[in-house]
Parts: structure tokens; sequence; C-alpha cells
């Protein structure tokens, strides 16, 4: 390996990350199409003029196997050196593979444009149990905490007094007297 190179465990270790983000049930041995050209964007390989997304979509196309949809980290690597050229022109094949490594290494998938909470008023006004009265104040505790299922639901009383009885559990003791 050259000076100032860096290690291919390195840019693996970046490969997982990319491959597991957005998706639970990844393991990271593989990559799908859109983490492969999240992985492109957010470690500026595709700069818009000489590597574009239709350039990443195309390789990816190449190196995966016909009828699978994601590809490995050999299958990664492969692509990168196809895509190495292209981004660094009249560099070495080595010289732009590492250039391209050097992008990728430490780098994480950032979540710009993730959604944010939206701050309403109204949605403000809607959801502060100390405002609710009547019947549907009964569905959450002092501290606002909803009760559920308990707060829901009439549930039946069957200890064989009327409701609202104030003297209930207290027949045993009266029959006794008598």
């Amino acid at each position: 390996m050259a000076e100032g190179s860096v290690s291919v465990a390195e840019v693996e270790t970046s490969f997982q990350k990319f491959a597991v983000h957005g998706d639970t049930k990844a393991t990271g041995k593989e990559m799908n199409g859109k983490n492969f050209v999240k992985i492109c964007k957010d470690c500026h390989i595709i700069d818009g003029k000489n590597v574009t997304t239709t350039d990443v979509d195309i390789v990816f196309s190449k190196v995966k196997a016909k009828s699978a949809r994601v590809i490995t980290f050999e299958q990664f690597d492969q692509a990168l050196t196809e895509l190495a050229p292209k981004r660094f022109k009249g560099k070495s094949k080595e010289e732009a593979l590492q250039q391209l490594y050097g992008l990728i290494v430490g780098k994480e998938p950032t979540n710009l444009g993730v959604t944010k909470v939206a701050k309403a008023p109204a949605v403000d006004r809607l959801t502060d149990t100390a405002k609710y009265t009547g019947a549907h104040k009964e569905r959450f505790d002092v501290s606002g905490k909803g009760k559920g299922k308990a707060g829901r639901e009439d549930i039946p009383d069957s200890s064989g007094y009327v409701a609202a009885y104030k003297g209930s559990g207290t027949y045993e003791e009266k029959v006794k007297e008598a």
C-alpha cells in the first residue's frame, strides 16, 4: 500500500454504517441501491460534474448479481474502482481509488433534511391535557399521562352493589349484628 493510504477495513466500517441506514432488518453485510447512492452523495463521490447519480446507479447495476437487489462489500469495492477514475480524472487507478477511499473513511450517514416535529400552536392546544374537561378529563391522571384502557372503558363493577353506593363491603358486619 502507498504512503498515506487508507485501509480497506476503515472503508468497510463506513460501508456497514451506510448499509444499515434506514433499514432495520439490514445486517451491514449488503447494501441496497438507495444506500449506495446515499454513501456516494454523503461522501461527495457524486460531484454533479464528473460523477452523477445516474453514473452511480449504472455502476451499481453493473456490479450486483443479476437477480440481486443488494451488493456485498466486495462488489462495493469493485463499484468504487469503476467510479474512482471518473471522479478523479488524470490520476492513476490506484491513486484515484485511494482518494475515493479517503472520502469515505470515517463517514456516517448524515440525517440532512430529516423531518422535524412541527411546532404549531393548534397542535399544542389540542394535546394539552390540562384543557380537557368533562368525560375526557377522566382519561388522564394528575400528571397528564393517559390512563390507557382504564381511562377509556367503563369497567363494570361486579361487586353486587349499585353504582355510587357508599356502604359497599359492609353487608357482612350488618348480618353479624342481627
